[in-house]
């Protein structure tokens, strides 16, 4: 392809739809004829990527299909009934997607904390390599419950919040790899089962679950729900259904992006219950009814508001407009 003389040839309608993508209003002719020229000129766009991908031409005729796209599709203004939409049906049916995800991640997880952390409180050898006695025992009876009270609630909660977020969003911006989800999780199960196996070494197993249970219920459960939908991206990845494999990715990468938003509320919630509850003077078992509640008011959201957005077709995926969907065309 001589790209010259094709530019030459199409110049007319490149400008003739820059200039109906600037103007304001439309007449119904005009915007009939702005369709036509987004149409033809994706076409052009199309077979000067496929014959000679000349930069500078792509690059214009990209971001003029990008101007007349607002036009063609119109503006997408943020509503109240699209935050309603979000919270009633998108969300919750993304995180019921992951669902079985997140409990396999989840039992996973616990096998391999509870392995570690029997094995390691069992085994002198194994113990000792955590630690001198000295240091294990200021660990236990001073160091671990202190972690709780050493900032004040705002700031620890937020501390908390900012650091679980950044983990939650590696273990699902990364989860394409299949590997680093594993490899959180793992590291992550092999501390607490650590941390168990010095606590219960020295008595202070109550103490332990006493301080850790309250946020840990729900703060754990967003870890695993972020691990499971990096896995889950993933096996899409590697069996893609009936959908083409880039379909099918983009299909999920969107739906993960709502999970990934969804987790920074979860965690913020988490958060707050770790700075505020878990170091409070509340009875122990008070703390631990606040963790169960906030535990169950998550799986009961995603549960019943879920399935039933799931059944009324709901997918965790944006809709057209705001998926960056385009015309199709012949040729």
């Amino acid at each position: 392809m001589d790209v010259d003389a094709f530019a030459a040839v199409h110049e007319p309608e490149w400008r003739r739809l820059e200039e109906l993508s600037g103007q304001r209003r439309l007449t119904g002719p005009e915007a009939d004829e702005l369709v036509r020229l987004y149409q033809s000129t994706a076409g052009h766009l199309s077979a000067v990527r496929s014959s000679a991908p000349d930069p500078h031409l792509v690059g214009r005729l990209s971001t003029l299909l990008g101007q007349a796209r607002g036009r063609v599709a119109g503006s997408h203004e943020l509503r109240l009934a699209d935050v309603s939409r979000f919270f009633v049906l998108t969300l919750p049916a993304a995180f019921y997607r992951v669902r079985w995800w997140t409990v396999a991640v989840m039992v996973a997880w616990v096998a391999l904390a509870v392995v570690v952390g029997v094995y390691t409180a069992g085994t002198p050898a194994a113990l000792a390599q955590l630690g001198t006695p000295s240091q294990l025992e200021d660990y236990a009876q001073e160091a671990f419950e202190a972690y709780y009270s050493n900032y004040p609630a705002p700031d620890f909660a937020a501390l908390v919040w900012t650091n679980n977020a950044w983990i939650a969003a590696q273990c699902i911006g990364l989860g394409i790899t299949g590997v680093f989800p594993v490899y959180v999780l793992f590291v992550n199960a092999v501390g607490v089962g650590q941390a168990g196996a010095i606590m219960a070494a020295y008595g202070d197993l109550g103490v332990f679950f006493g301080l850790i249970l309250p946020h840990g219920l729900m703060e754990l459960t967003a870890i695993f729900i972020a691990g499971g939908t990096g896995l889950k991206l993933f096996w899409t990845a590697v069996s893609p259904g009936g959908r083409t494999r880039a379909r099918a990715l983009a299909q999920e990468g969107r739906s993960l992006v709502t999970v990934a938003v969804g987790l920074v509320l979860v965690l913020a919630v988490s958060g707050l219950v770790e700075g505020f509850v878990t170091p409070s003077v509340l009875p122990g078992w008070l703390k631990l009814v606040i963790g169960a509640l906030v535990l169950a008011g998550y799986w009961s959201y995603t549960l019943v508001l879920g399935r039933r957005a799931v059944a009324a077709g709901e997918t965790g995926d944006l809709e057209e407009d705001l998926a960056g969907h385009t015309l199709a065309q012949a040729g």
